[in-house]
């Protein structure tokens, strides 16, 4: 697979990626080199990481909690704190090794400290190659709100090794699958229509998949690095999924749900609202649901989630002078920007998903 090129770094798959990070390391005379992960990929990914990596640089291994429920400031003084006791230096650099939260945090971590080291992405996850590691947003979670702090700023390069999908479990798998939906969703029909039939998908028919994916999420980004524009488009499903996602993480009484598994609910909802506006058909908003709903397990809304839920948009990023923002698609392949929806549209959603 040739590299794919973004703005002032490359993606590399599979075997180059190696071949690429030995260059590097050897072109570049970095002081230290730190490889951030948490306690999975710590276990599962690193070791067939570190067999690959040959350098002479002094390695140091640091290591976070896994979960979503890690990705805040209090976790960043930490890294910042080991990154200094470490001997860290503006020469230093940072492989970010794991899922969304590993390259997200990491990257930010790196991007202010000492004003900005260099960082590469190292995505173990579905998810982690086709979004989290794409585009430079950096970032971590304020309270129980998604991704409010942060910084746009690019990796030196993003290394997308598919061996490390063997280490994950089938949720983790599907989580990662929502973000490859959407993208079909906002960007080419096509690429949509090819996972309508998941069960006769051969491990390279989902190499080639993810690199699709990584192509149109950075074919968007190259046109609105600063999300100013097109980017938005990114979005869908996201504005009430992440409200959705951020809703049951903060409730107790609630299972904790997979950025992907919130966002596949987010998808089917702003579809629901997309139809409703007149922009999608019947059919499609149908075969949209039913495609989704396929692949992911229904979740259970009581009637006592929706305000609190609906209460969480007002802190979308999207969001301009108090009004909620909505990315909606304008048929399948194609997206509208800057749409709005009140609440009794957004109940209805919630009503025809429990259906």
């Amino acid at each position: 697979m040739q590299p794919i090129q973004a703005t002032n770094y490359s993606v590399y798959f599979n075997q180059d990626c190696y071949t690429f990070l030995d260059s590097f390391l050897e072109e570049n005379n970095y002081s230290k080199l730190f490889i951030l992960v948490d306690s999975n990929t710590n276990e599962n990914c690193l070791p067939h990481f570190l067999s690959l990596v040959a350098t002479e640089i002094v390695i140091e291994i640091i290591e976070i909690e896994s979960g979503e429920a890690h990705k805040n400031i209090e976790s960043c003084i930490q890294l910042w704190e080991s990154l200094t006791e470490l001997g860290g230096d503006r020469k230093s650099l940072i492989i970010n090794v794991g899922g969304g939260v590993i390259t997200d945090i990491g990257g930010f971590v790196a991007s202010t400290f000492k004003r900005g080291i260099d960082f590469i992405n190292v995505p173990t996850t579905l998810l982690g190659m086709v979004d989290a590691s794409i585009g430079g947003k950096n970032g971590v979670d304020l309270g129980n709100l998604k991704n409010q702090i942060g910084v746009i700023n690019s990796p030196k390069a993003v290394l997308i090794d598919t061996i490390y999908l063997e280490t994950l479990p089938q949720n983790e798998m599907r989580s990662g699958l929502a973000e490859m939906l959407k993208h079909g969703l906002i960007f080419d029909k096509e690429y949509w229509t090819k996972f309508n039939d998941l069960g006769n998908l051969s491990s390279d028919d989902l190499d080639d998949l993810i690199y699709q994916s990584v192509e149109i999420k950075n074919a968007i980004v190259m046109q609105d690095p600063t999300e100013n524009g097109i980017r938005k488009a990114l979005n869908f499903g996201h504005t009430l999924g992440h409200a959705i996602e951020s809703y049951f993480l903060e409730n107790p009484l609630k299972t904790t749900l997979l950025h992907g598994e919130a966002i596949a609910v987010g998808m089917i909802l702003e579809s629901f609202i997309s139809m409703k506006k007149e922009l999608i058909t019947l059919d499609e908003y149908l075969e949209i649901k039913t495609t989704i709903n396929s692949i992911f397990e229904r979740v259970v809304f009581d009637e006592n989630d929706l305000d609190p839920i609906i209460d969480l948009l007002i802190h979308d990023k999207k969001n301009e002078y108090g009004t909620i923002q909505f990315a909606l698609l304008d048929g399948i392949g194609k997206i509208k920007l800057n749409q709005q929806a009140d609440n009794k549209l957004i109940t209805a959603a919630f009503d025809d998903y429990k259906t």
